[in-house]
């Protein structure tokens, strides 16, 4: 009947491996938790008597039109939770007329994922230590078709994963990320005294420069993902970035971050509508959606919440909890007195 219910099946269905890396998070998981916590922090005002014959939930994003303003966020190694991996949640995104964002370390070849899909694919990239193994990346997703450049900013260094690690998370034999395949892993070669965290990690780590380079590189609208502070954003669009992504990384880097949704007022603010702003994190309900977008939002990614789905039941699994969210959204529309998602605003809610 909902998002809570295919948690419960996935968790029956995976094994502590896969179970830790899906459902973990980083440290103490605070993070994590205030995700979730953080929708009940506002309330709806509902608003009754009002005529929304004919509403719906379209949208237009980058010049592609969606049947609803909920997009599949770029998740790692699928086929940790279903055989089919990417290429049964590729057959969701067409069935519920949305995109699907496919991460780099997908268990499937880019193209692959490509030749499967039936509605417009963003590609999500992992900047690589050298950088010309992404911008090769880059144009295999130009070339598979891909239609937007999503660059995952938050995540330069492993988060504090304690649950996997006490887990002794490890991929299982057979599955790998195939998309950097003769990408070479770099060597940690230190000096005495020196940090393996500021003198090799963060040395390969991407830079604001890294993110002009690509702007040029590419004709593909390009978005940052991992944006939680208003002068970060702000500097994104002096490069010339098309749009925004507000993520704490679904509380899988840094704990004790702020929740992606009261993040995200701060950067609708320094935006000004200039670019679409997107967010995710904590999503499970279609009133959680309504709120992101009263607060500002013009559409969300979800990955937690099909990705259970994934596990339990395959492409029909991610499709029904689509269908399912969709609907919510619909209800939750309705009764605040919505027809459309621009009728959506901060006058709907209450803190």
């Amino acid at each position: 009947m909902s998002v809570a219910d295919y948690e419960h099946y996935a968790k029956r269905c995976l094994d502590v491996n896969a179970w830790a890396y899906l459902d973990g998070g980083a440290a103490d998981e605070l993070t994590l938790a205030a995700n979730r916590q953080a929708y009940s922090q506002l309330q709806l005002e509902g608003r009754v008597l009002v005529d929304v014959t004919g509403g719906h939930t379209r949208m237009e994003l980058f010049g592609q039109k969606l049947a609803h303003p909920m997009l599949l966020a770029p998740v790692a190694h699928q086929g940790l939770f279903h055989p089919d991996g990417e290429l049964a949640t590729v057959q969701a995104a067409a069935a519920l007329e949305t995109c699907m964002v496919v991460s780099t370390l997908a268990s499937h070849r880019i193209e692959d994922i490509a030749a499967a899909a039936l509605r417009p694919l963003w590609f999500q990239l992992y900047m690589q230590p050298d950088r010309n193994h992404s911008l090769a990346l880059v144009r295999r997703a130009e070339a598979a078709g891909y239609q937007a450049l999503v660059l995952t900013v938050d995540a330069p260094i492993a988060g504090l994963r304690n649950r996997e690690q006490r887990a002794g998370f490890a991929l299982p034999e057979g599955l790998r990320a195939v998309n950097l395949d003769g990408v070479p892993t770099p060597a940690l070669a230190l000096q005495p005294g020196q940090s393996a965290v500021f003198d090799h990690w963060m040395r390969l780590a991407p830079n604001w420069r890294d993110v002009e380079a690509l702007r040029a590189q590419t004709s593909l609208p390009l978005l940052i993902k991992g944006i939680t502070n208003a002068h970060d954003a702000g500097i994104a669009l002096e490069l010339g970035v098309d749009g925004l992504v507000v993520s704490n990384h679904g509380g899988r880097t840094l704990d004790t971050m702020a929740p992606s949704l009261l993040c995200l007022p701060a950067i609708v603010q320094a935006v000004q509508g200039r670019v679409p702003v997107l967010m995710d994190g904590g999503i499970r309900r279609g009133s959680d959606v309504f709120k992101a977008l009263a607060l500002g939002a013009d559409a969300v990614l979800l990955g937690r919440s099909w990705v259970y789905a994934l596990a339990a039941a395959g492409a029909l699994g991610v499709s029904h909890v689509l269908r399912l969210l969709r609907d919510e959204l619909e209800l939750t529309m309705a009764l605040t007195g919505c027809a459309t998602l621009a009728d959506i605003g901060p006058d709907r809610l209450r803190r």
